[in-house]
């Protein structure tokens, strides 16, 4: 079962800028969605970007137009580019499949707050 590793969290100001990386521990060139979901305190996880093996993206309408999902599959890796980002963004951000599997990561906390 291929792992998950989340990167590139940090404290940032409403308005600015972050990119996530997720390194997966085998290849993700055959699955078809790659997603990112995030959790706030007391709320149930969500998916915010989905990515496919087509190069299709979709986003939760909260994030449409600040944040844009990618894929490298020769680097079994990928990202979410968050820009523009919102008090409300704060969350601990995960990647996985879609329909996801039980192999979560730790996580990268993402918190915006002036």
């Amino acid at each position: 079962q291929v792992q998950f590793v989340e990167t590139g969290g940090g404290l940032v100001q409403p308005g600015g800028s972050l990119r996530l990386s997720c390194a997966a521990s085998g290849s993700i060139s055959s699955i078809f969605a790659m997603a990112w979901y995030r959790q706030a305190p007391g709320k149930q996880r969500e998916l915010v970007a989905v990515v496919t093996k087509l190069d299709s993206r979709n986003y939760v309408d909260s994030v449409k137009g600040r944040f844009t999902i990618s894929r490298d599959n020769a680097l079994n890796t990928v990202y979410l580019q968050m820009n523009s980002l919102k008090p409300e963004d704060t969350a601990v951000y995960y990647c996985n499949t879609t329909p996801y599997g039980e192999n979560w990561g730790q996580g990268t906390q993402v918190t915006v707050s002036s």
